[in-house]
């Protein structure tokens, strides 16, 4: 399959630019292509030069012009052409799995680690095709019929994502059978809703916030309640986090900004002014992403702006 035909599948959808081709793929989670500007415009080029699309120039005022490709009656046939050959077997290329086939080199704590280091990857897949799912962004829905298919498409990736994850966890379990493994998801939290604007309000956790996974099921929460602001109490957090040298803080504050979560932490004064820890609230406070305050209605103030 060329990233030709899939050019062709969009502009059966709707005329694009190049620009945006180049977004849909990058929002794609089963259109595979890099999308960048190089290869977008030379298939482009291909496609032109088979008289399988046309384009149209537009004059903009205060913009640049921009160019439409439109799909042609040769290419639809092209693209029926090729959606009803026989479909390739799914190609499955998974770089973890050579790493682990040679990882008995390893001792207990670094095979650990490594498991721990893919599932985390492996769960902020998951979060993200949730997300895109929920949004349906580039999603066509000029029939029923379109509709159930892209939703299955979605079901798909989703799935397997969910079943990676199955399989790591339980290649661990049987690697590691004398290890405690716990899911530390029970949080006590409050949604709370203010003149249309939502945020969570963690209040509790049965263990401290401390690693990249525990930022990853924050996020995965206020995605759930369809939030994108969090309000985190001084007492769900590990003493770690204070400490600069172990890097907790800045792993899990930029998970956030990865994920375009507006986060604040009630913190007390006498811990925000303790060493170094006052440079980077001093830092963070200055950002738009993640602030530091010595009260709730501070920080309910900021989320909520």
């Amino acid at each position: 399959m060329s990233i030709q035909s899939a050019i062709l599948g969009i502009l059966n959808w709707k005329s694009s630019t190049g620009y945006e081709l180049k977004k849909i793929f990058e929002d794609s989670s089963f259109m595979h292509w890099s999308g960048n500007n190089n290869q977008i415009y030379k298939a482009l080029m291909n496609l032109e030069n088979d008289d399988f699309v046309t384009n149209e120039v537009v004059h903009q005022d205060n913009s640049p012009s921009k160019k439409i490709y439109t799909i042609t009656e040769e290419g639809r046939n092209e693209l029926k052409k090729w959606l009803v050959s026989s479909p390739e077997a799914p190609e499955i290329k998974k770089t973890f799995l050579v790493q682990l086939a040679w990882s008995d080199m390893l001792s207990d704590q670094e095979l650990s680690k490594a498991l721990s280091t893919y599932e985390n990857e492996i769960k902020l897949q998951l979060i993200m095709q949730k997300e895109k799912h929920r949004r349906a962004l580039h999603s066509p829905n000029r029939s029923a019929r379109e509709s159930l298919i892209w939703e299955m498409i979605s079901e798909n990736m989703i799935s397997t994502y969910h079943n990676e994850l199955n399989w790591v966890r339980e290649t661990r379990l049987k690697l590691f059978e004398n290890e405690v493994m716990e899911e530390k998801d029970n949080m006590k939290y409050h949604v709370r809703e203010i003149e249309n604007k939502k945020y969570i309000e963690l209040i509790s956790t049965t263990e401290p916030l401390s690693t990249e996974n525990d930022a990853l099921d924050l996020i995965a929460l206020c995605w759930e309640h369809e939030a994108n602001a969090l309000m985190i109490h001084y007492a769900t957090i590990s003493e770690d986090f204070f400490k600069l040298k172990t890097k907790v803080a800045g792993n899990m504050i930029q998970k956030f900004i990865n994920y375009g979560i507006k986060a604040a932490a009630i913190i007390p004064p006498e811990t925000i002014q303790k060493g170094r820890f006052k440079e980077m609230a001093m830092e963070t406070n200055k950002g738009n992403h993640f602030r530091l305050y010595e009260s709730t209605e501070e920080a309910e103030a900021w989320l909520l702006e």
